[in-house]
């Protein structure tokens, strides 16, 4: 073997050494980066769990909110607050289910026209709104809404934080949309079609089918990320004491007790749990929307 081809190999044995230590060196990087990242949500989970078990219990979930007076009287002594968040709960719920039956279908439709005709001016137009929408502050769609619904009603309404949540939620679903529909590959719609299938079946029936996981998960995610907000629901659904299904009267929901919570000191404790339950649900949202994904993998 000549010198020439003995310095090759040196030199390529040199490089090879120097992108396995560069290789190591980024996965360890990545690995201190993630674990950092991971620090304070841990932090606050274990927070939120120390300081809100307590009066984690089943009156949180079959009780509505206590008075400041009962409040005080069980801080005096000691005892865990009586009451709970039932008025919160069944009002996110009835929120959730309105703004799920305004966005929805909104968002899957737009998110069709988006995937079969993304080279449209339209298309594009619609897109870029899309996505300066996305980054709009909750409150101001609260705002927008009381000026629609809430003026228009001459009252706050469930109905009107629905809306305000519903709008929030339109954005989100038509790009998750929109990206599933474009993973599936276009052979499978000329298949469908060249089977004498029309359009709108090869639509509904085999490609709409075909990224469900997506289209599904992208709508749990813009569930989750609208069922914590606060600030809309302040200059629309108001809040109410009690539990009732009248959509167009006030009613409350878990993020807005919190805040009531947070300005009333005897009823701080409740803060923690009330949290703490609000968490879980976000959790529990998100962590259906990955295992849906998994199954439904395109």
């Amino acid at each position: 073997m000549s010198k020439t081809n003995i310095d090759q190999i040196a030199r390529r044995s040199g490089n090879s050494k120097l992108r396995d230590t560069l290789s190591r060196g980024v996965f360890f990087t990545v690995i201190l980066f993630s674990l950092l990242t991971a620090v304070p949500l841990l932090s606050i989970l274990l927070d939120l769990i120390i300081k809100g078990w307590r009066q984690l219990n089943i009156g949180l979930f079959t009780e509505v909110v206590p008075t400041s007076m009962e409040a005080m009287f069980a801080r005096q002594t000691d005892d865990v607050i009586p009451g709970g968040v039932l008025n919160g709960i069944t009002g996110t719920l009835v929120m959730l289910g309105i703004a799920m039956i305004l966005s929805i279908p909104i968002g899957l439709f737009g998110g069709i026209y988006l995937a079969e005709k993304k080279d449209a001016k339209i298309a594009n137009v619609v897109r870029t709104l899309t996505d300066i929408l996305q980054g709009i502050p909750s409150i101001v769609w609260g705002i927008v809404v009381y000026m629609l619904v809430v003026k228009a009603m001459n009252s706050y309404s469930a109905l009107a934080g629905g809306v305000a949540l519903g709008f929030m939620m339109i954005p989100m679903i038509i790009r998750s949309t929109e990206e599933g529909l474009l993973m599936i590959p276009e052979t499978l719609k000329e298949a469908g079609l060249a089977l004498g299938g029309s359009y709108t079946a090869v639509m509904f029936k085999v490609i709409i089918p075909s990224a469900f996981g997506s289209l599904f998960t992208g709508i749990l995610l813009a569930v989750s990320r609208v069922m914590g907000e606060t600030a809309p629901l302040m200059v629309t659904a108001l809040g109410a004491t009690y539990v009732h299904w009248d959509i167009s009267k006030p009613m409350s929901a878990i993020s807005l007790l919190i805040w009531e919570f947070y300005n009333d000191p005897n009823l701080a404790d409740l803060v923690w749990s009330s949290s703490l339950l609000l968490l879980f649900l976000i959790l529990g949202m998100n962590l259906l929307a990955k295992t849906v994904a998994a199954k439904w993998r395109i």
